[in-house]
C-alpha cells in the first residue's frame, strides 16, 4: 500500500512538473532575435501591454495573496502575464516567489526582469557617485559597479537604475551626488565603465545585471538647480554637453536601457519627446535596448500641461519611444484600448515588447527565469570581505586634498592631543550617504573608528547636531539651527589640544532626489561652531562630508587644511584616518567646480567667453559681479597632493595624419609616493559656433616615486577636435587651439597648434 502511494505521488509529481514547464516558452532555436519573434507572435495584445507594465513591490510574495485594493489588482494582473517587471522588490526568495507566478501560472510563462536603485553599491557600499568621480580612476569605478552588481544580483536583483550621466553644472542640485559631475568628456568615460561594471563581460552570468542611462535628457540643468524643474538649453548645450555621456553608454559599452526624464525640453517633456526618444536615441543613435519612464513621468505630463487625462498621457508615451511604464498604471489601463482605437499603431508595441523581451533573452532569463534566486549565495555575498576591500579602495580614491597651508598633513604617527570635533565624526549611517536603499543603517565605519585604528591621542566632542529629530528618505530634514549646547565643551577641547579635526558637512540626506538647496555653505549651526574654534586654536584640519560641492569662502580663507571626503560609504573612517595620518596619499580631483558663492551657480570650467571678458577699460562695463569673483572657490580638476609633481617640457606635433600628438613630463619632487591625473585641455580659438574656453580632452592617472618622472602623451584625433554644430552635424573645422596640460584646469603648461 505504500509502495501504492508512493508511486502514486511519483506519478502526481511528474504530471505537475510537466504542467508546469507548459507555462513557459517553448524553447525555440536561432538567434535571440528570432526567438523573440516567435515569441511575440504568440501574444495577444494584452500580453504585449503586459511586458511594457512595470509595477513597484506591493507584498511579501511569500505569504497569502492580497485580497483587497490595489494590491489585488497587481496580482490579478500578475497571474494574467500584464506585468512585465517589478521594482523595489529585494531578496533571492521574494524574487523567486513574484517569479514563480510569472513563468508557472501566466500563458506564455514569459519572466520578470526585476530592478532597483543600485546607485553606488547593494549592502557593501561605495562612496556616492560624484565622490567616485573625483577619483578619476576609471578602473577602480568598474570594480565598484561590478561589486554592487555581485551584490545585488545575489538577491535576486537582475537590473539597476544606474549610472546617472546627467551632466549637471549647479550645485543646488541633490541629484548632482548621483553623477560624474560637470565635464562631458569626463562623465562619459566614467558612465562607459559603469556600465562595464554593472553587465560585466557576459550578461547572461548569475552576477551581472543590465544598467540603464538616466535621465534623457536635460535633467540636470534643471533652472535654479530646483528637482523636477524646467529645462530649456540651446541646441549646442544639449548636443555638446547633455548628449555625449548617453551616446558613449550606447555606442562603447552597450547599456541595456536608458531612463527618461522627468522635465521638459523644448515645452515637451521628455517622456512624451519622440524627438528624444525615437528621432536620437533609437534611429540616429541606434539603440537597440528599452526605454524605461522614470517613475510617474507618464502621469506627470498631465500637470506639465501636455496631456489631458492619464489615456492622453500613455498615448503620448508610446508613441513617442517610452517602452516601459514604471508605476504610472497608463499602459496596463489604456494601451490595449488605444490600439483598438488607432491611436497607438500595434506596430510601435511590437517595437517595445520586442526591445524588452531582447534584454530579458540576453539575461538569460528564458534559460533559467531562477539563475539570480540563490539564497546560499545571497548570504555569502552580502557585506562580503572582498567587497569591503574593494569600497576601502575606492573610498581612499575619492578623498580630495583641497588646501594643505604649512603642510599640516599628514599627521605624525606620534601626533599628540588630537581634537575631534563634529557630529558627523561618531556617525555611522549619514556616511553612507542618499540612494542607500538596499543598505543598513549604522553599517559605515565612523571617522572615530577608523582614527582608534591610528592612535589613540585624540579627544571627541560632538559640538553640535548636523540635524534633529526623524531622517528618513521621504522626509524632510530638520536642520539644527538653534542648539549649540555642545560649542564649550567642544571650543574647551580645543584649547587643550595641539590640533583639531573638524568633521562637518551634510548630512548623507541633504543630497540626492530632491534635495535641492538654495544656501549650500555648511547646514545650520556648523559655521559658527567652525568659527568658534578657530578663534581658540588656528590649526584646524576641516573633514568635509557632502554630496555637493559647498561654498565655503570663509573657510578657504581662515583654514589651513580642507579635505573633501564626500560621503564615502561603508569604509568611511578608515579612509579618512588613512588619509589623515599619510598612509594613503591623497589623489583625488574635483570632478566639479565649488562656487564662492550660492550666486555663481551654476558655475562650471568650460564656459564661453563673452564680448567684455575682461576690464580693459577700467569701468564697470564688463562681465563680472560687482560683489564677488568670477572665479570658483576651487577649481575643477583641482587636487592637491603630499608631494609636489612638476611639469615641464610641453611638446606639440602636428606632422602624424593620425592626430595631433601632445606631451609633457611631469615628475615627482616630493618625498612620498603619489598618484597624479594629468590633464588635457583644448580651445578651439574661432569656430562656425563659438567653443568654450577650454574643454578637457584627455588625461592619465599614474603612481610616480620619489624624484621619478614619466613622460605622459596624447593623441587629439578628430573625436577630441571636433564638435557639434546647431544642425546636430559632428564637424571638425581647421583653425588655431590652444592647449593646456597640467595638474587642474586652471594650472599647467600651454600651448598651441593649427589644425589644416
Amino acid at each position: 500500500m505504500k509502495q501504492t502511494k508512493f508511486l502514486f505521488s511519483v506519478v502526481i509529481g511528474i504530471l505537475m512538473m510537466n504542467a508546469c514547464v507548459s507555462k513557459q516558452p517553448e524553447n525555440e532555436t536561432g538567434s535571440i532575435d528570432q526567438q523573440v519573434d516567435a515569441l511575440l507572435s504568440k501574444m495577444t495584445i494584452e500580453e504585449k501591454v503586459g511586458q511594457m507594465n512595470q509595477y513597484n513591490g506591493f507584498y511579501d510574495a511569500t505569504g497569502p495573496a492580497p485580497s483587497e485594493g490595489g494590491a489585488k489588482i497587481k496580482y490579478e494582473h500578475l497571474r494574467k502575464g500584464m506585468v512585465g517587471s517589478f521594482l523595489n522588490v529585494r531578496g533571492a526568495e521574494q524574487v523567486r516567489a513574484l517569479q514563480k507566478i510569472a513563468v508557472e501560472e501566466t500563458r506564455l510563462g514569459i519572466p520578470l526582469i526585476f530592478g532597483l536603485d543600485v546607485i553606488h553599491g547593494h549592502k557593501t557600499l561605495a562612496p556616492i557617485p560624484l565622490g567616485e568621480a573625483a577619483s578619476w580612476d576609471l578602473e577602480a569605478i568598474r570594480q565598484s559597479a561590478r561589486m554592487a552588481a555581485v551584490e545585488a544580483s545575489a538577491i535576486g536583483i537582475n537590473w539597476t537604475f544606474a549610472p546617472m550621466v546627467d551632466i549637471s553644472r549647479d550645485a543646488r542640485w541633490g541629484r548632482v551626488m548621483e553623477g560624474a559631475g560637470e565635464d562631458p568628456y569626463l562623465g562619459a568615460k566614467i558612465g562607459v565603465a559603469r556600465v562595464k561594471g554593472f553587465q560585466g563581460d557576459d550578461l547572461a552570468a548569475n552576477n551581472t545585471i543590465a544598467a540603464c542611462a538616466k535621465h534623457f535628457a536635460g535633467y540636470g540643468f534643471a533652472e535654479a538647480g530646483r528637482d523636477y524643474n524646467t529645462v530649456d538649453v540651446g541646441t549646442s548645450t544639449l548636443y555638446n554637453i547633455i548628449f555625449p555621456p548617453f551616446k558613449a553608454a550606447i555606442q562603447e559599452a552597450d547599456v541595456k536601457t536608458v531612463m527618461n526624464a522627468f522635465n521638459i525640453l523644448n515645452g515637451v517633456p521628455a517622456t512624451g519627446s519622440t524627438f528624444l526618444q525615437r528621432d536620437i536615441l533609437k534611429d540616429e543613435w541606434g539603440f537597440e535596448g528599452f526605454v524605461l519612464s522614470d517613475w510617474g513621468s507618464v502621469m506627470e505630463m498631465i500637470p506639465h500641461g501636455f496631456a489631458a487625462d492619464l489615456n492622453e498621457a500613455a498615448m503620448h508615451a508610446a508613441n513617442a519611444g517610452s517602452d516601459m511604464d514604471m508605476e504610472s498604471h497608463a499602459y496596463v489601463n489604456h494601451l490595449v484600448d488605444l490600439v483598438k482605437e488607432g491611436k497607438v499603431s500595434e506596430d510601435k508595441i511590437d517595437d517595445a515588447v520586442r526591445r524588452i523581451l531582447k534584454v530579458k533573452y540576453e539575461l538569460g532569463l528564458f534559460d533559467d527565469p531562477y539563475r539570480y534566486c540563490d539564497e546560499a549565495r545571497e548570504k555569502e555575498m552580502l557585506y562580503h570581505e572582498d567587497h569591503q576591500k574593494t569600497v576601502l579602495d575606492m573610498a581612499r580614491k575619492s578623498i580630495v586634498l583641497l588646501k594643505n597651508e604649512g603642510a599640516i598633513l599628514p599627521f605624525a604617527k606620534a601626533q599628540k592631543k588630537i581634537a575631534v570635533i563634529g557630529a558627523l565624526a561618531d556617525d555611522k549611517t549619514s556616511p553612507l550617504g542618499s540612494w542607500r536603499i538596499g543598505s543598513d543603517d549604522g553599517t559605515a565605519f565612523s571617522v572615530l573608528e577608523g582614527l582608534k585604528e591610528k592612535t589613540s591621542n585624540f579627544t571627541y566632542a560632538k559640538g553640535a547636531d548636523v540635524v534633529t529629530g526623524d531622517v528618513n528618505f521621504v522626509l524632510e530634514l530638520n536642520e539644527n539651527t538653534t542648539d549649540k549646547s555642545g560649542f564649550n565643551e567642544a571650543i574647551r577641547l580645543a584649547k587643550a589640544s595641539e590640533v583639531v579635526v573638524m568633521v562637518l558637512g551634510e548630512h548623507g540626506f541633504h543630497s540626492g532626489e530632491a534635495r535641492s538647496r538654495t544656501n549650500i555653505g555648511l547646514p545650520g549651526v556648523q559655521q559658527e561652531l567652525l568659527e568658534e574654534v578657530y578663534k581658540v586654536n588656528k590649526n584646524v584640519v576641516l573633514v568635509l562630508m557632502n554630496g555637493r560641492p559647498l561654498a565655503l569662502p570663509w573657510a578657504a580663507d581662515n583654514i589651513p587644511a580642507i579635505v573633501e571626503t564626500w560621503q564615502l560609504g561603508s569604509q568611511t573612517g578608515n579612509a579618512i584616518a588613512d588619509v589623515l595620518f599619510g598612509e594613503y596619499n591623497p589623489s583625488g580631483k574635483l570632478p566639479m567646480s565649488f562656487p564662492r558663492s550660492v550666486g555663481q551657480c551654476p558655475i562650471y570650467y568650460n564656459k564661453y567667453s563673452t564680448g567684455r571678458p575682461v576690464n580693459v577699460e577700467g569701468n564697470v562695463f564688463w562681465s563680472h559681479y560687482i560683489d564677488e569673483s568670477n572665479d570658483p572657490l576651487f577649481a575643477f580638476g583641482h587636487g592637491l597632493s603630499y608631494t609636489d609633481f612638476e611639469y615641464a617640457d610641453l611638446k606639440i606635433d602636428d606632422s602624424d595624419p593620425s592626430g595631433i600628438k601632445v606631451s609633457v613630463v611631469v615628475k615627482n619632487n616630493g618625498k612620498v609616493a603619489g598618484e597624479e591625473v594629468t590633464q588635457l585641455y583644448i580651445h578651439d580659438k574661432v569656430a562656425s559656433v563659438a567653443r568654450p574656453i577650454k574643454e578637457l580632452k584627455g588625461f592619465e592617472k599614474f603612481m610616480l616615486e620619489p624624484g621619478s618622472s614619466k613622460t605622459v602623451s596624447f593623441t587629439l584625433s578628430n573625436a577630441e577636435l571636433g564638435f557639434y554644430d546647431n544642425q546636430g552635424e559632428f564637424i571638425v573645422e581647421p583653425g588655431m587651439f590652444d592647449v593646456m596640460v597640467g595638474t587642474s584646469s586652471i594650472k599647467g603648461l600651454t600651448g598651441s597648434f593649427e589644425l589644416k
